[in-house]
């Protein structure tokens, strides 16, 4: 299942760049408005509020995937069937938004709203994981790859996954959006066009275009079972082979010594940096200040 987690991903990407979350970007930028350090933070809200909502949807479904488990040719094909609708909708923009079945979500919305700092970052991560109209079909589809897990915990990983694909991509454009011109703005936000008199939007075709993909390699692989792994098997067994020697308490003495010293660098530079200002202006107030001579 591979591929699925990897759909997930660029589905919790292609989510954050859809036309919904128009509203989403500048509430999330009043909120981290500072430091690195406190964008980095609020990012870190951001997930867990996503994680939060989202991977509750992913334990609960792939409990009911594990009581189908016996019936997986029906659980394919309906999985199959339902992926390529929602890809299909995604495609022609019919959207839906599963907030408004969530208990509470209404609620959530409007202290998102209201709150200010980290509470209003974990709000909006609370809300946005499930809110929006046009990526509906997207979360709709990652559930029903969820569904189709037959585990709670991989259910669970697939959804904090589809969060993860939601803020790496928002704390990067947050971190870089006043360097950014307005082209590069205008890439991310996408750009609408008309086929036969029907409106389409980029994101909406891409993404639409990935889980219809996916849907018919679901079908034609046997619930992604044929499906050959992204990792070959070789290299998986050499990232085991030298995962293993990890495990020796020499190496992890090294990789404290090692961090350690780095750290202290780190911290030593800052210092420097810091010092470096004040010391010059103590030089420039030892100097005399040159007189002009009266004519």
């Amino acid at each position: 299942m591979e591929i699925g987690f990897v759909t997930a991903l660029l589905g919790g990407m292609l989510a954050l760049l859809s036309p919904c979350s128009a509203l989403l970007l500048p509430a999330f930028f009043a909120s981290t408005v500072g430091t690195r350090l406190q964008l980095l933070a609020h990012g870190g809200v951001f997930y867990l509020g996503l994680v939060l909502t989202l991977v509750p949807f992913g334990l609960g479904l792939g409990a009911l995937g594990s009581v189908l488990i016996s019936e997986r040719g029906l659980v394919i094909a309906i999985t199959a069937a339902v992926l390529v609708a929602l890809g299909l909708m995604q495609v022609f923009g019919i959207g839906f938004d599963l907030a408004r079945i969530v208990p509470g979500m209404d609620r959530m919305q409007r202290g998102a709203s209201t709150r200010t700092g980290f509470l209003r970052t974990l709000l909006l991560g609370a809300v946005g994981g499930v809110a929006g109209f046009c990526a509906g079909p997207i979360l709709g589809a990652i559930l029903t790859l969820a569904l189709a897990q037959g585990s709670p915990w991989g259910a669970g990983a697939m959804l904090a996954v589809y969060g993860a694909g939601m803020v790496a991509p928002l704390v990067v454009i947050a971190a870089l959006w006043q360097k950014m011109g307005d082209r590069a703005r205008r890439m991310l936000r996408g750009r609408s066009f008309t086929i036969l008199g029907r409106q389409f939007h980029t994101t909406s075709v891409i993404t639409g275009t990935i889980i219809v993909a996916v849907g018919v390699l679901f079908w034609t692989t046997n619930g992604l079972v044929a499906m050959p792994a992204l990792i070959p098997t070789d290299v998986q067994s050499w990232i085991q082979e030298r995962g293993a020697l990890l495990a020796d308490p020499l190496v992890d003495v090294i990789a404290i010594v090692v961090v350690t010293g780095i750290a202290l660098t780190v911290w030593a530079l800052r210092q420097r940096r810091r010092l470096e200002p004040a010391h010059e202006r103590d030089v420039n107030a030892s100097r005399p200040v040159p007189t002009t001579s009266k004519r």
